[in-house]
């Protein structure tokens, strides 16, 4: 091809000596052609500029160099997965095409892009068919060896054109057909990785090319004008262009292309995304709160800033305008906590720190230290004696209370170390506890690590964030509410979400001593609970622990408030809707009672445990539900989807310990049908309803189950390292673009407890991002599985915690 060059420059003399010089090359050429023919040992001599590589042939060489450019990236992995598995098959299309794997037009793709672009470029020149001619036939490849050495020979003598043009070194047979084994592989190797790629790369290399092209053409393609088209019928590429494919790998060196690295990103994004871990750096909040930070109830700046704490804002929620993406530390020495029913009496100490409460409450059996534990022996300011002689003094008191079948659901208001709550479990009782974060260090974190429902809320200026009309009971022992100031603000609170028929159960000071203070109080209390139309139907002294509880009765009809001689406190107007409770300020309004029998808080709900699978009386088939069926059908249909996946896939299928499993969080909880799938296991289920989704906590109330409304967008009433198992059916997709899935998975890391699960349901392109990014925070992922664009995920949270540290500076005291 070299003299190619120089006839192509000899044309511009005359036509004789032009005529002479092509015999003489003619000639020339046909006696090189035999003498290559003879001999398969003959090589062209190395390019000066990598001589130092010895024998060795410079394609064995390039063909390294582009294992080595390609070796990172999802897709070199994929090619070496698929040739570690070759079927026979695949083995022969990778590397000997035959014309009958690919159409005519197929073979001539590249040199029709080439001519595309010659038109819309006339600056880029031909750069392409360095590949598909390639794949030819197997029976024209039977005389590779020979025609590989001439067209390597052809190649390695343009490509040294300029510098050398004479000296040949001979190499063993052995040489030569490894040699030609690599070219194949590179061939080969090309097809699948770079055609893809082919335009972007040629654009990168395009001075290069346009050089070796020009050189490459021979005088007859030029002086015919032949469309590159033709080299479409060739076994091998030509000189240059094979030239130009080593070029493409060696050049690169162990720099990627452009196209490379675009397509590798595209790939990866769409894999399970287990690379993409990387892009997920994590942080240690350092907070003034540490290991027990509640972002929303530790804003510090934000309560600096409160122009009163008279009402008890500063225990309110103020959470912060981004929510923390880092994640909390876990305390030193934490260990995975002690089971239920064990953990009712202790815990370990070491997993809440905190002994202030030991010492201020000790007397009272609140807790005490004992060694490495924290013990529990279940008393309480009015129950010293132990909570169970206190419920019972209770049910004595009123029979009617009738633990675990009339009373099903009760509030808990100043819960102290939930051991009321604790143990109304053996009543067949759920409560729901709640306590400020105050000056009774950690008492709602001692009440979850014991394995008992709490939340940390405080009767301040906002409405408690449930429904109303939903609870069968709230009880206040010695709760320091100040219930019969500012025109009974707060108790009004309660009475919103008590049912009607409803009892609150008081047992204080002002109920069972004569002290003029405490007689001053019940007298306050007197008057406001008759002016609410509220019946004392009991007042009796426990002799054991020397305290006295009234029970009051909350009316079923609107008669009383009818007959009032004072409208105070003053009827709700007829907009305020009592269900309304998120963020929503109190007022010192009583609601009306419902009287329709199709409205709900007009009838009191079945007995436990019947009134867990029965369909609310108030739910029409009139109503469409949240899945399109009618109320009633939807209600069922929720219950039974929840038992069967329960049943055949969470108990069985996943291989949990339900054993470990105290505490759960269902995020995203509709009919609370999960829940109720799980009635027979010794567990508790929160059931959050988001404030954006179909308000349905009422009817999960109804059913004897309880929950409360979120805003996932901000961080949960609740201290870290809550709940043993969390999980969200097709939450995340709903919200990651209001709040971003970082923030959030921050919060569940937050609020699941180290060896906690995280079971996920959503759709496949979310499994696919909470994947990634929970790997990138060492979970362990136990299952993964998604059909139908649907996926589930299941893993576990580990007790990895990150080095490095983010100052959440508005949490610094």
């Amino acid at each position: 091809m070299a003299l190619g060059k120089y006839s192509r420059v000899d044309g511009r003399k005359s036509s004789n000596y032009c005529s002479t010089v092509t015999i003489v090359v003619f000639v020339a050429l046909c006696l090189v052609g035999v003498w290559m023919m003879t001999s398969s040992s003959v090589f062209p001599d190395q390019n000066p500029d990598v001589s130092s590589q010895g024998k060795k042939s410079d394609v064995s060489t390039q063909v390294t160099g582009s294992k080595e450019s390609y070796s990172g990236g999802s897709e070199s992995s994929n090619n070496a997965a698929n040739e570690s598995n070759p079927t026979d098959e695949g083995k022969s299309k990778q590397f000997e095409d035959t014309p009958g794997d690919l159409p005519e037009d197929a073979t001539k793709e590249d040199a029709l892009v080439s001519q595309e672009e010659n038109h819309s470029n006339p600056q880029q020149t031909e750069s392409t068919s360095e590949v598909k001619p390639e794949e030819k036939s197997t029976e024209q490849k039977v005389d590779a060896g020979d025609s590989k050495s001439e067209t390597q020979s052809e190649k390695e003598a343009d490509n040294s054109d300029d510098k050398k043009e004479d000296g040949q070194d001979k190499v063993d047979d052995k040489d030569s057909e490894a040699g030609e084994k690599d070219v194949k592989k590179s061939v080969g190797e090309e097809i699948e990785e770079g055609s893809g790629e082919k335009n972007s790369a040629e654009n990168s290399s395009e001075p290069n090319d346009k050089k070796d092209q020009e050189v490459g053409q021979s005088s007859d393609e030029k002086a015919n004008g032949e469309e590159k088209d033709q080299t479409s019928n060739e076994v091998f590429p030509s000189g240059t262009q094979s030239d130009l494919l080593n070029e493409t790998t060696t050049q690169n060196g162990a720099f990627f292309t452009q196209a490379s690295e675009s397509k590798n990103e595209k790939e990866m994004q769409k894999s399970s995304g287990s690379d993409k871990e990387s892009s997920y750096i994590w942080k240690l909040c350092n907070s003034t709160a540490g290991p027990d930070y509640i972002p929303c109830l530790d804003n510090l700046e934000s309560i600096r800033k409160l122009r009163s704490t008279k009402h008890y804002e500063h225990r309110e929620r103020h959470c912060p305008d981004n929510p923390p993406t880092c994640l909390v530390p876990l305390p030193e020495g934490y260990q995975h906590p002690v089971e239920w029913p064990m953990s009712r009496e202790k815990i370990w100490y070491h997993n809440v720190p905190h002994t202030k409460l030991a010492e201020v409450k000790g007397h009272q059996n609140w807790v005490k230290v004992s060694g490495e534990y924290l013990t529990f022996p279940g008393g309480g300011t009015q129950f010293k004696h132990g909570a169970l002689h206190y419920i019972d003094f209770i049910q004595q008191s009123f029979p009617d209370i009738d633990w675990g079948k009339r009373t099903r659901v009760i509030l808990d208001v100043g819960c102290g170390v939930a051991s009321f709550g604790g143990y109304l479990f053996e009543k067949d009782v759920l409560t729901m506890s709640f306590a400020p974060k105050d000056e009774h260090e950690a008492q709602v974190q001692f009440a979850l690590e014991r394995g008992i429902p709490a939340i940390s809320a405080v009767m301040g200026t906002k409405r408690l964030p449930f429904p109303g009309r939903v609870f069968d009971v709230v009880h206040c022992a010695r709760c320091r509410v100040p219930w019969h100031i500012e025109g009974g603000k707060l108790l009004l609170e309660l009475n919103r979400v008590l049912r009607p028929g409803g009892l609150f159960v008081w047992s204080a000071t002002p109920v069972y001593q004569k002290l003029p203070e405490d007689v001053g109080i019940w007298g306050a209390m007197q008057e406001l609970t008759a002016a609410m139309c509220w019946e004392l139907v009991s007042k009796t002294k426990d002799r054991v622990n020397g305290v006295g509880v009234a029970v009051y009765r909350k009316p079923t009809s609107n008669e009383c408030y009818e007959q009032r001689s004072k409208d105070a406190p003053p009827l709700c107007q007829g907009s305020d809707d009592p269900n309304a409770a998120w963020n929503v300020p109190l007022q010192a309004c009583m609601h009306k009672a419902p009287v329709a029998t199709s409205e709900r808080g007009s009838q009191w709900p079945e007995q436990w445990p019947a009134r867990l699978l029965k369909s609310p009386y108030w739910l029409l088939s009139s109503q469409f539900g949240v899945y399109g069926k009618p109320a009633p059908e939807d209600f069922t249909a929720d219950y039974e989807h929840w038992k069967h996946v329960v049943a055949n896939s969470y108990l069985k299928g996943m291989g949990i310990n339900w054993s470990t499993v105290r505490n759960v969080m269902d995020m995203r909880a509709i009919y609370g049908g999960f829940a109720a799938a799980l009635r027979d296991l010794n567990v508790w289920v929160m059931n959050v309803v988001s404030v954006d989704a179909p308000d349905t906590l009422p009817i999960i109330y109804e059913r004897g189950l309880f929950g409360i409304y979120h805003d996932w967008c901000e961080s949960f009433s609740t201290y870290p390292r809550s709940y043993d198992l969390v999980h969200a059916d097709h939450l995340f997709s709903k919200i990651k673009t209001k709040c971003g899935l970082p923030a959030i998975v921050a919060e569940v890391d937050r609020i699941l407890r180290p060896e906690g699960k995280l079971i996920v349901r959503d759709k496949a392109e979310t499994i696919t991002e909470l994947e990634s990014m929970l790997k990138s925070m060492q979970y362990e992922v136990r299952m993964t599985y998604s059909k139908d664009k649907e996926g589930l995920l299941f893993c576990q949270k580990t007790m990895w915690r990150p080095k490095d540290v983010e100052i959440l500076t508005y949490a610094i005291a």
